[in-house]
């Protein structure tokens, strides 16, 4: 990855929940992440009930944003999800953007266990409860959870079993302090951990 220069972070928030969409994480977490990593932060503003062309519309301009500044690539995270990275780079190639997969074709378990062995520290923020307890939201993705995990659940959630909170770890200027909130079901099978910041004024 040394050889690319990251401009900006992109993400969508759902509107209502002013909150990471999928993920729950409140907008405030966001943007004292991307701080503590002194990147800048795009967020893409979805209805809560939105259909796939409204994604793409807000995407697409979000994209084409970076593009006018400058931006060649486009980086997600995939690991093994042929169908995901093939739409990914689809919507990309329509921003006049090339698609990056640096993680693509690890061993998830591998992965996971060499996130936490490099002093990457997240929270889960939701999980699925038709493949995962509820019990798991709000725990930490440390080697306890790994070991607790369901055989079908993959180790990055890649399958979209859970979704994390990254507060500390390499490239971090500061540990990002949070307060565990109430753990809510929404969507009849989703529980979401809210996350509180915790500023100076109450740490």
């Amino acid at each position: 990855m040394g050889k690319y220069e990251v401009l900006a972070l992109i993400t969508t928030v759902t509107e209502g929940y002013a909150g990471i969409s999928i993920h729950g994480v409140q907008v405030a977490l966001l943007e004292q992440q991307a701080e503590a990593l002194g990147l800048l932060v795009q967020k893409v503003s979805i209805p809560k009930t939105c259909t796939n062309e409204e994604y793409e519309s807000r995407m697409l301009e979000a994209l084409s944003i970076q593009h006018s500044r400058g931006a060649r690539y486009a980086i997600a995270g995939d690991v093994f999800r042929e169908d995901v990275r093939a739409y990914r780079e689809s919507l990309f190639a329509r921003a006049g953007l090339d698609g990056v997969c640096p993680l693509w074709g690890r061993d998830t378990s591998e992965l996971a266990r060499s996130a936490i062995a490099a002093g990457f520290r997240s929270v889960v923020t939701c999980v699925d409860s038709r493949v995962l307890d509820g019990s798991f939201a709000g725990r930490r993705f440390d080697l306890e959870f790994l070991t607790d995990l369901l055989a079908a659940a993959d180790p990055c959630g890649e399958n979209g079993e859970f979704h994390t909170f990254v507060y500390d770890g390499p490239g971090f200027r500061d540990r990002i302090s949070y307060e565990l909130g109430e753990v809510v079901l929404r969507d009849e099978h989703f529980y979401y951990a809210d996350l509180i910041l915790l500023t100076l004024t109450n740490l």
